[in-house]
């Protein structure tokens, strides 16, 4: 007989006609303290930094709900589907928070076989919400692991009312967490589309819901969903809610969309909402929308600004070119004002030679005379815009003694080499260029260069130009790997070694994840105030941060260390995502920089739900070192893959200000 698969449309739909679920046992103990200055805390964390699995599994049977809640935390860290049975059994706990743990370690596993134990044990009868929590979990990790089957189930519930707010959390954020890895469907659309424009609905509800249709691609927003759209936009308070509403009222295309997108622009006040109309803006015709965008450019939040330039570069047209180089020319800052070259370089057609030339000349001598590593990587990148400069780019570039520029060298060249129309624009000469640019990425590759030679190794993976044709071996390529430093430059290792079994047409390897080398050092964490406050003086102003050493202790001890060392002063603010974030931290300043050992991804069941949270940047699991970001805006597309460690408490203006190029002065404890 075949099985039947559990549902939860069953499960939910249960839940509404049945009592009598056995609540919790009053002589359980249910209380669950975080305390990172306890012995059995730092025992544990410290089994999780290890990754020791069986050491982590005595704890599942210990009467105490707090080691019993750590020790299945500390999986979600782990990510190893080999502990998906044993977690299973802590499904069935007697106390709420220990079981919604478990399966949302069960969820970060990635493992397809961990679906059947968490639709076992949905509490179908919990009117009562004793297990509320465990619930919400497990609809959300059944998200990260489940089938499109039960995606179909999911779905369709739409029996919780507005008073299930855990519920209803579960089921936005299982839906959310398909969709993020690229699982749709029309049903699920429909229910977020409700959850998000429906002012019923808690506002935690609406802004999964909202994120989902700002996030998710290849949906089909049609017409039927505007004036929803419209009416959510009109009346929500929230900004972290209306900055996904315009994003989605963009994707609909439709006319009576643009009308109100452009009436939101006139009246809103956050930036962040903003510069999301602008993207938004990008769905409708040119000539509707420009004249705002032009608008936007002279605005006088800069990240508003540079997203409107970004407009241009991305939906510019060949007419107006000239003009983006006329307006760069106005009195704006340089993150504006290169980025229209680039627009106006991408967009000129072929025939304004005379223009071409201007454009160029200028953009050269405006090289010549920065004094600036970032301005003169912009620069590099605008000048990328016309193919013919790629011998002038790595002549100036390539040779510089700042890494910041020697890696923008490479990804100024990366953009030529990825120009889809890469034949056509070179012509005869083109197998000629492609050549060229070969020469230049392999000796990219005997630099020792980290930043340099991980962007080469991804430009020799263009499936367009078939580099691998032109290579009879991969020598050079593994003779650049042998030098690597691990696990210092891991994140080139894992790029190089793709690129040689691309070359060698063998399968992609698995990432190598660096061996267990940073053990926590507790001692750190007695330097932490009472308040647990950490201050950032910025060129810009200060920006104060709460730890949360209870959630990310090994970061935060490696956090105050270096801050301890000295190391973070006068160090970069090396990238700068509008309405996303800002990241600093690197040695290098390209982002390629690390020192000589890594720490571990510590992930617990923290949400980027709001502005002002600190995560470590990651080029995979257990690479984390220095680099840290802070958010402009919720991110839940970051949910359980980045650590955060601390919040901002104070100066989440300077945040909002802060620029690439900008630095830290130093950090307080």
């Amino acid at each position: 007989m075949k099985h039947q698969h559990p549902t939860l449309l069953i499960l939910a739909l249960t839940a509404l006609f049945f009592s009598g679920c056995m609540p919790p046992s009053d002589e359980v103990d249910r209380n669950i303290t975080l305390d990172a200055s306890s012995p059995e805390f730092q025992r544990i964390a410290n089994f999780q930094d290890q990754q020791l699995a069986d050491s982590l599994y005595a704890f599942f049977h210990d009467e105490r709900p707090t080691l019993r809640y750590l020790s299945a935390r500390a999986f979600a860290s782990i990510r190893s589907p080999q502990a998906i049975d044993s977690l299973a059994r802590l499904l069935q706990d007697p106390v709420d928070r220990v079981r919604a743990v478990a399966a949302y370690a069960i969820g970060q596993s990635g493992a397809a076989d961990g679906e059947r134990y968490l639709l076992r044990a949905f509490e179908r009868n919990d009117t009562a919400g004793h297990y509320r929590l465990a619930n919400r979990a497990i609809l959300e990790a059944v998200g990260k692991i489940g089938t499109e089957p039960t995606l179909a189930d999911l779905a369709t519930v739409s029996t919780y009312e507005p008073t299930d707010t855990a519920l209803l959390e579960g089921q936005a954020l299982g839906i959310y967490r398909y969709a993020l890895r690229n699982i749709t469907n029309e049903a699920g659309t429909t229910r977020m589309i409700n959850l998000a424009t429906d002012s019923k609905y808690p506002g935690s509800v609406r802004l999964i819901a909202a994120n989902y249709l700002y996030r998710a691609t290849g949906l089909k927003l049609d017409t039927t969903a505007v004036p929803l759209l419209k009416n959510a936009l009109a009346t929500a308070t929230d900004s972290r809610i209306r900055m996904a509403l315009v994003v989605a009222l963009g994707k609909t295309k439709a006319d009576q969309a643009m009308p109100a997108l452009l009436q939101q622009y006139k009246q809103e006040n956050d930036y962040r909402v903003r510069s999301n109309l602008l993207r938004a803006l990008a769905n409708f015709p040119y000539d509707s929308v420009k004249t705002t965008v032009r608008e936007a450019l002279k605005s006088s939040n800069a990240s508003e600004a540079r997203r409107a330039a970004q407009f241009f570069i991305e939906h510019g047209i060949s007419d107006e070119a000239t003009q983006y180089w006329q307006w760069a020319k106005d009195s704006l800052p340089w993150q504006v004002q290169i980025p229209l070259y680039q627009a106006a370089n991408r967009h000129l057609p072929a025939y304004s030679v005379n223009s071409r030339d201007g454009i160029n000349a200028e953009l050269r001598r405006w090289l010549g005379n920065s004094t600036s590593v970032y301005e003169k990587s912009a620069l590099l990148k605008a000048l990328a815009e016309f193919g013919w400069n790629y011998k002038y780019i790595y002549r100036e570039g390539a040779p510089s003694s700042s890494p910041v520029i020697r890696t923008a060298t490479m990804e100024a060249l990366n953009m030529i080499s990825g120009r889809p129309d890469f034949r056509a624009f070179f012509g005869a000469g083109y197998r000629s260029v492609r050549r060229e640019l070969l020469g230049m990425y392999l000796e990219a590759m005997q630099t020792g260069d980290p930043g340099m030679i991980a962007v080469a190794a991804e430009a020799l993976r263009n499936e367009n130009l078939k580099f691998d044709a032109l290579m009879s071996n991969t020598t050079i390529l593994e003779e650049a790997l042998k030098k690597l430093e691990l696990p210092k430059e891991i994140e080139t290792y894992n790029q190089l070694q793709q690129t040689i079994a691309y070359v060698k047409g063998e399968q992609t390897p698995e990432p190598k994840t660096p061996a267990y080398n940073h053990p926590i050092d507790w001692a750190m964490l007695d330097d932490l105030s009472e308040d647990r406050l950490v201050t950032i003086n910025t060129n810009r102003g200060a920006i104060t941060l709460e730890m949360m050493p209870e959630f990310a202790p090994g970061t935060v001890a490696n956090f105050i260390a270096l801050v301890r060392q000295g190391f973070y002063q006068d160090k970069t603010i090396h990238r700068v995502v509008p309405n996303f974030v800002i990241q600093g931290g690197c040695p290098r300043g390209d982002g390629y920089g690390s020192l000589d050992y890594t720490i571990r991804s510590e992930l617990p069941p923290l949400y980027y739900d709001e502005a002002g949270y600190v995560g470590m940047a990651s080029a995979g699991n257990h690479t984390e070192c220095t680099q840290f970001f802070i958010t402009h805006s919720p991110t839940p597309h970051l949910d359980g893959e980045y650590t955060i460690f601390a919040r901002v408490t104070d100066g989440l203006e300077v945040v909002h200000q802060t620029q690439v190029g900008d630095y830290i002065k130093n950090i307080e404890l």
